[in-house]
């Protein structure tokens, strides 16, 4: 290795320990969500046996201890937080029972609980956002991320911990949501592919404001609507229909929805093609 290209891989090495990123191993942190998933809902057989399901219990809570020493310094409160964080997990797990009922009676291709925990996208997505809500609020936020951003690659839906999402939480399909940081959701609230509830614009000055939507209950929104800005509060029992685009608010039990002109073609009057040669 030359001189010249030892200097740089220096100047690089000074560098990246200049950033001070926490190094957490993302398979590691991947592999603890996915076991935590397969805990709470008893999806391999070993769990049917408390011993095993008490023991994997303590081994998460291990794990994500580790994790917290990455990311946090007080010892003390690490401790506190994971303490914490398993007795909570029970108001966890039931919000997300709540949830799988919902869609077990809303989509009609939805047969069986089983089938929703181990095979439906947006049930994964909601079950991990619900989880790193938690670690978000005890403010492990990079971990927090890496657990939501991991469940992004898998779903394709962009949950964003910091939202604030109610009891009864439904997404179908899913493939292409995005929940941004500051928005609000209400209970009962129904989310088709393709939403977004965004920020009207992106700048670092409105890091500390409100800047994605509030969805009050009972609302449904379809495919692949747009919905931005943190001053607009979609009403509740309101219905947003698809590719809508609302940057404003709208009153409770309304409907909106995108107007599409049909024109049926006849024999009888048929517009003159119009042929181009070039």
């Amino acid at each position: 290795m030359t001189t010249s290209l030892t200097s740089t891989l220096q100047l690089l090495h000074q560098a990246k320990l200049g950033l001070s990123t926490p190094a957490f191993h993302k398979k590691q942190v991947e592999n603890w969500i996915e076991n935590l998933f397969s805990w709470l809902f008893i999806t391999q057989n070993d769990y049917q046996n408390f011993g095993y399901f008490e023991s994997k219990a303590k081994e998460l809570e291990i794990e994500l201890q580790s994790f917290l020493k990455i990311e946090l310094s007080d010892r003390e409160n690490i401790d506190l937080i994971v303490k914490s964080f398993f007795e909570e997990i029970l108001n966890i797990y039931n919000q997300l029972l709540e949830d799988l009922q919902v869609i077990l009676e809303f989509d009609p291709a939805a047969k069986l609980k089983g089938e929703v925990v181990l095979a439906y996208p947006g049930f994964f997505a909601i079950a991990v956002y619900r989880i790193t809500h938690l670690i978000w609020q005890n403010n492990a936020f990079i971990l927090a991320r890496l657990l939501s951003e991991y469940a992004h690659s898998k779903t394709g839906i962009d949950i964003h911990p910091a939202a604030e999402i109610g009891k009864k939480f439904f997404i179908d399909h899913g493939t292409g949501i995005v929940i941004g940081e500051t928005a609000t959701i209400g209970n009962n609230v129904k989310i088709y592919q393709g939403v977004t509830l965004g920020a009207l614009s992106v700048s670092k000055e409105k890091q500390n404001q409100k800047r994605h939507p509030t969805i009050q209950d009972n609302v449904i929104i379809y495919a692949n609507a747009t919905i931005l800005g943190g001053g607009t509060v979609i009403g509740h029992d309101s219905i947003i229909g698809g590719n809508v685009w609302i940057t404003a608010s709208i009153p409770s039990y309304s409907l909106v929805y995108h107007k599409s002109e049909i024109i049926v073609k006849t024999k009888e009057v048929f517009p003159e093609a119009l042929n181009f040669s070039i």
